[in-house]
């Protein structure tokens, strides 16, 4: 049976692994032949990055083609068990090649003994995302990631610092991200702080998921003797401190929380969440939501260490329901209301719903400080009657082109 070529886009939380899937999906559409099929691995149980690619009409959740792995880790128990049916159903679906975006929380090398032991696969490329600008300020430059790293391990611990590590060390090409968000020396002095902890693996800047597909499926066959000596390292280390795997968040004493409320977050209080409560301990967070002062947009919240990125994805089909200047065709409000049934009296289908990912020890009093921020009955009431809202969010938006 002829095997089918794989390539894992690993990272770290928000690194930019679904904004490189999305670049390559599109860059598939005019590749003749080239029938790309997808697993997406979420560690929270919301499918925010299938939702995402769902938005950018890139690919659907309901193509036999794509799969998603939600709620924890594709390396561990569960998750390969998942993975395998995964396979199932993409490869066939007749997927030319596999593309794999594991969670940020995935330790690489019991993924890849489940790929090097499947039939039907034959690991390529092992493409690891580095975010550039959090390595710049959280990891000196990542000079600070080895001698952490060394030093957990000495204490009998594994730490953010060794996920990052190893994510690097199993790659076969490493991708900085974010490159246009930091100068050329910076760039160059985390890529001189890299190399050391992987030096066969290529090193490129990329921003936007700037990277070409045709050179994603050029990549040669993955030398996994090259990494067998240290995965067999890491699993001897675990198993001699009475642990099965560290594959999942829980090693890393990684947690997450998942926020959903129907009513809008209240635009001045979520700012002021956002620039006083956000710190190093939370890692990311994500998904959809709405103000009260842009009541018709659905946003994508996009929140990596101290920065975020706010999107509009989408327009709420309640605000195109109330919305009588579009002069839709009564088939099409009936339709619209079919959609609509079963969900919020309310608000219709708008709602926020975020996942929160970061240390386990800080995880609860910040997903406190965002639900203090959803809109009170009074202020529901406000909506309602059109009053104005403070909205120090950003009002102009950006289009970014597809090359």
């Amino acid at each position: 049976m002829p095997q089918i070529p794989v390539t894992i886009l690993n990272g770290f939380l928000g690194a930019g692994k679904t904004t490189l899937l999305q670049s390559l999906l599109v860059q598939a559409r005019v590749m003749p032949g080239v029938r790309l099929g997808v697993i997406v691995n979420e560690m929270s149980e919301l499918d925010v990055d299938g939702a995402i690619l769902d938005t950018s009409e890139v690919i659907s959740r309901r193509d036999p083609r794509f799969a998603a792995i939600p709620a924890g880790s594709i390396s561990g128990a569960q998750g390969l068990e998942q993975f395998a049916r995964a396979v199932d159903k993409v490869t066939g679906a007749g997927a030319t090649h596999l593309l794999i975006e594991t969670s940020g929380s995935t330790y690489p090398w019991p993924l890849l003994e489940a790929i090097r032991a499947h039939p039907a696969l034959r690991l390529h490329g092992f493409l690891s995302v580095v975010d550039t600008v959090t390595l710049a300020q959280d990891h000196d430059l990542g000079r600070a990631i080895l001698p952490t790293a060394s030093r957990n391990l000495a204490t009998g611990r594994r730490g953010i610092e060794n996920l990052l590590a190893e994510q690097i060390m199993f790659a076969s090409r490493i991708l900085l991200s974010k490159m246009d968000r930091v100068s050329g020396d910076t760039l160059r002095t985390v890529a001189q702080a890299v190399h050391p902890l992987n030096p066969f693996a290529d090193i490129m800047g990329m921003q936007w998921g700037n990277v070409r597909l045709a050179d994603v499926l050029a990549l040669p066959p993955y030398d996994h003797a090259r990494v067998a000596t240290l995965g067999a390292e890491l699993t001897d280390w675990d198993r001699g401190r009475g642990t099965a795997s560290m594959s999942g968040a829980e090693g890393y004493r990684l947690g997450s929380i998942v926020i959903a409320d129907p009513r809008p977050f209240h635009p001045q209080r979520l700012w002021r969440v956002y620039n006083h409560y956000l710190g190093t301990g939370i890692h990311r967070s994500k998904g959809f939501f709405w103000l009260p002062s842009r009541d018709r947009l659905q946003l994508l919240w996009n929140q990596t260490a101290g920065s975020i990125g706010l999107e509009i994805v989408n327009y709420w089909k309640i605000a195109a329901l109330e919305d009588e200047s579009l002069n839709l065709l009564p088939e099409e409000r009936q339709e619209m209301r079919r959609r609509l049934a079963g969900m919020s009296p309310e608000f219709g289908d708008r709602r926020c719903r975020l996942t929160v990912i970061g240390d386990r020890d800080g995880l609860a009093d910040f997903a406190d400080a965002v639900r203090g921020c959803f809109c009170t009955p009074a202020e529901v009431a406000a909506w309602r009657a059109g009053e104005a809202f403070d909205d120090p969010w950003p009002a102009s938006t950006a289009r970014l082109a597809q090359r």
